[in-house]
């Protein structure tokens, strides 16, 4: 495994989602991972390869991934693009876990910008060289970021613990968060699921609509109800689930299925239950 040398305190700058370079809170750099690690990314269709030192600062959110999206028969891949309402673009994905969390990751009002497979991480665990694409960079709002690998627990195996634990060093060596990330609650990401359908912003209008449901759900009740007393639910309903998607409108997600009775309210908004 990588040594840790020293560690001292430095200033850590970063991109926001909008192209911005602000300063962040300190951060701290452990001197070995700087050097003993590489990033492999692609600039302008080619991949270059740097130590961590010197390209930590790189918008990974940017980036063009690093690898084709593949799959193989009888493998228990999938490979796709989602499109992300946050990105207004299309991001990959290698599995339908992968999938999931990219609309999870899509839906977190924090998240800026995503990138799939954005670089290789390279390094050396004693015995010989190893190598590892995360499966996302994700940019947040303050400007942090984020590295993030999706695995359920019972697919995980002693090079993935491996590779996921140098993925956290040099992660941390740079001040960047590490997230190994597995199955989600399974009735809550059927809720998600099913909202995410309704994720572009166009599904918000007309803005009377949007108004009256924020307005009459005040007062929690129903999700048919509710919709019925704003206007035709042909309608309603799409702007309804877009207020919902977004958490201008919640619900319970995860005690149980979406239901024509599925109590909803406006956000903000406290209620004894």
């Amino acid at each position: 495994m990588i040594n840790a040398s020293l560690c001292h305190r430095r200033l850590i700058i970063r991109r926001t989602g909008g192209g911005d370079v602000v300063g962040a809170s300190l951060g701290v750099f452990e001197e070995a991972a700087l050097t003993s690690f590489d990033l492999a990314f692609s600039v302008n269709g080619a991949l270059v390869r740097r130590s961590l030192g010197s390209s930590w600062d790189t918008p990974f959110e940017a980036v063009d991934p690093v690898r084709e999206f593949s799959w193989h028969k009888g493998g228990h891949g999938f490979a796709g693009w989602y499109y992300s309402a946050t990105l207004r673009d299309h991001v990959g994905y290698e599995s339908w876990l992968e999938r999931d969390r990219l609309i999870l990751l899509d839906r977190d009002p924090q998240v800026v910008a995503i990138a799939s497979q954005p670089f290789w991480l390279h390094w050396h665990d004693g015995t010989r060289k190893r190598r590892h694409a995360p499966d996302y960079f994700v940019r947040l709002s303050d400007g942090r970021a984020r590295v993030v690998d999706v695995r359920a627990a019972d697919e995980m195996d002693g090079a993935t613990r491996e590779a996921f634990e140098a993925t956290e060093h040099a992660c941390r060596a740079v001040g960047w968060e590490f997230e190994r990330v597995g199955r989600p609650e399974p009735v809550f990401m059927a809720n998600i699921r099913w909202l995410s359908r309704y994720r572009r912003a166009r599904c918000g209008r007309p803005v009377a609509v949007r108004n009256g449901l924020l307005e009459v759900f005040r007062e929690p009740m129903g999700l048919w109800e509710g919709a019925g007393l704003v206007g035709d639910r042909l309608q309603v309903l799409p702007v309804l689930f877009h207020l919902l998607w977004s958490g201008a409108l919640r619900t319970d997600l995860a005690g149980g299925l979406m239901e024509s009775d599925s109590l909803v309210w406006t956000e903000g908004i406290r209620w004894a239950a």
